[in-house]
């Protein structure tokens, strides 16, 4: 279930000037390097998450998420310099917020522009999660983690919306430090335990799912 909106949405405008900042950071050797995703250098990674915000906030909503939409995305910035890239977060970001702003619980609750049965809400932890996770491959490729806990919530929230959605077998996801999330209502008899960074790894194709004792099927991206 989606975290509330007064979790979500002050959270993720904080990730993307987190992202920004980390972009802006960066030297040309690290903007070359090779990231986990495969394909992708730390200056494509952060030009698919500058392009989807960018995307966004303009309504250009057909197909996001989708690998021919992030591959367009980051070409769309190839040759931007990390200065440039934070530069447009920076502004794309200041647009959410006035968006943001006018929403209240109602319209988090309904349904959001990008269809498909989805709440709003639901799509902005999506986005919060995007960015969360992005933010660790750049980090990775650079000999570094993410540090920032924020992000773990509505990442495992996500990630549980995602399989429920998927019908997975039912699962009650109980990880270090954060409260429970259910798969598909939930069931104790089966418990996914452990380090929520782990788990968020290991449920996006970024682990192997046996440090967990759990299977493929935990792969959202499978």
């Amino acid at each position: 279930m989606t975290l509330t909106r007064s979790i979500v949405v002050p959270g993720m405008i904080t990730e993307y000037g987190a992202f920004a900042d980390l972009l802006a950071d960066l030297s040309p050797e690290q903007w070359e390097a090779p990231s986990r995703c495969a394909g992708w250098r730390v200056a494509d990674v952060a030009g698919h998450v500058v392009g989807q915000l960018s995307d966004v906030v303009a309504f250009r909503l057909d197909g996001l998420g989708a690998p021919e939409v992030t591959a367009r995305q980051a070409e769309e910035r190839r040759g931007h310099t990390p200065a440039e890239l934070a530069a447009e977060l920076r502004t794309s970001a200041k647009t959410a917020t006035d968006l943001v702003a006018s929403f209240d619980d109602a319209a988090f609750d309904a349904e959001g522009p990008q269809g498909n049965g989805q709440t709003l809400g639901y799509g902005l932890e999506a986005l919060w999660f995007d960015t969360y996770l992005h933010a660790d491959d750049i980090l990775t490729a650079l000999g570094r983690s993410v540090t920032a806990t924020e992000g773990l919530a509505p990442s495992v929230s996500h990630i549980s919306d995602v399989l429920t959605s998927e019908h997975a077998e039912p699962a009650t996801i109980r990880l270090t430090g954060l409260n429970d999330f259910h798969v598909s209502s939930g069931d104790l008899r089966r418990l996914i335990e452990g380090d929520p960074m782990q788990f968020i790894l290991v449920s996006t194709g970024r682990a192997d799912p046996a440090t967990m004792g759990l299977g493929p099927e935990i792969n959202i991206y499978r």
